[in-house]
């Protein structure tokens, strides 16, 4: 049975192949041509015999374009190609026998048997090849001895010729077609990789903007919804109280359309982008303490400096998600923002006097949430918290 020539992937090799067949097809169109011209003027052998010789290289031109081409050309090894060898076989031997200048088209007959087939059965047509030009020299002169001093040693060197440069040729050619497959093996793994790559940066940017909305407008919209139900209680009792309440939620309303903003243009956080990270703590400890009465408290210690807006960026979230976790959860009457300026690095802790918890709840963002934002500038966070003595939360990040 016929078998591509090529270890894996045969069209990525045959390709290759393909595009440089055409100087094949000069090269065996040179040696015929030269053989012709050779034959035609070998005036030693009649007329006739010229003739013949050229109708039938000119047969073996043919059979070549009809059968052999497409085979070499095709890279398929096996009985079409002896099929080939064969026939050409039958139309070289008579003509050597017309005119031994005939024997010139070798140059190409040689080169195609390793075209059409394995190493080791090329080189055996190869050496039939030669053999039948020497049996034709002593049928023709009557003296084996003379094929010793004239066709049987240039045979025997069109041979190993033959042999060494067609089995070099081919291990050269497979080669190149193994490499060819690797490059193609490898460009299809760095599309691989790129692929992945982007549908990991679309997950990781889907799981940003998720937390981004739930630690800004789902939670200002929950603040907002409680301040607009403390109106309408206080509506009929306290109308001062309850326009506190409305005046409260509609600046709560427009933070929370302006982050959406900043969400959507993928923009720093708008509490950065109009004060420093300090100015902005300050400003959510103060806002809760409006909201619910307790007492806030943020200290700053070392030097103030711009931090790296992804860095800011995650510590305001760590601020905005503890102090909401106060607001839901702990009843507490005090909570403290420490934000703490260290040579290479910076220290943010939340403390509050709430209940405290014994295990975190599942679900939701909050700790998880929190725990992976710090995760994404390398930060270490700890979580300190016992049953009715409050609940800390530590995050120390470096600047870079």
């Amino acid at each position: 049975m016929a078998r591509p020539r090529g270890a894996v992937s045969p069209e990525t090799g045959r390709g290759a192949w393909q595009r440089r067949y055409p100087l094949w097809d000069l090269y065996f169109g040179l040696a015929a041509v030269a053989t012709t011209v050779f034959v035609l003027t070998d005036l030693s052998r009649p007329g006739s015999d010229r003739a013949r010789a050229v109708v039938l290289l000119a047969a073996l031109v043919g059979w070549y374009l009809v059968w052999g081409r497409r085979v070499a050309r095709d890279e398929v090894e096996g009985w079409r190609g002896g099929v080939y060898l064969g026939v050409a076989l039958l139309l070289y031997v008579p003509a050597v026998a017309s005119v031994s200048a005939a024997s010139f088209v070798l140059l190409a007959l040689c080169a195609q048997a390793y075209m059409v087939l394995p190493a080791l059965p090329a080189t055996g047509a190869v050496v039939l090849f030669n053999l039948a030009g020497v049996v034709v020299f002593v049928l023709r002169t009557g003296e084996p001895r003379d094929a010793l001093t004239g066709p049987g040693p240039v045979a025997l060197v069109v041979v190993l010729i033959s042999a060494v440069v067609g089995t070099w040729a081919r291990q050269v050619t497979r080669q190149n077609e193994e490499r060819a497959v690797l490059i193609e093996e490898l460009d299809a793994s760095r599309a691989e990789v790129a692929r992945l790559s982007h549908e990991a940066g679309v997950a990781a940017e889907r799981q940003r903007l998720a937390g981004d909305i739930h630690d800004t407008i789902a939670q200002g919209l929950t603040s907002v919804v409680l301040l607009l139900q403390a109106a309408e209680t206080e509506l009929d009792r306290d109308l001062t109280q309850a326009r506190r309440h409305l005046r409260t939620a509609t600046g709560m309303a427009r933070d929370n359309l302006a982050e959406a903003r900043a969400l959507v243009g993928a923009l720093t956080p708008v509490a950065l982008a109009e004060s420093s990270l300090a100015d902005a703590t300050r400003r959510l400890v103060d806002r809760l303490g409006t909201e619910t009465g307790l007492v806030g408290r943020v200290v700053v210690a070392g030097e103030p400096r711009a931090l790296p807006t992804r860095v800011e960026v995650v510590l305001l979230r760590v601020v905005q998600e503890a102090l909401a976790n106060v607001r839901k959860h702990a009843d507490a009457t005090s909570v403290t923002v420490r934000l703490t300026y260290r040579p290479g690095g910076v220290l943010l802790v939340v403390t509050d006097d709430g209940r405290g918890f014994g295990t975190p709840a599942a679900g939701g963002y909050g700790l998880g949430a929190m725990s992976a934002r710090v995760a994404q500038v390398s930060g270490r966070l700890a979580v300190e918290s016992r049953s009715g003595a409050g609940t800390t939360v530590q995050v120390e990040v470096a600047d870079g």
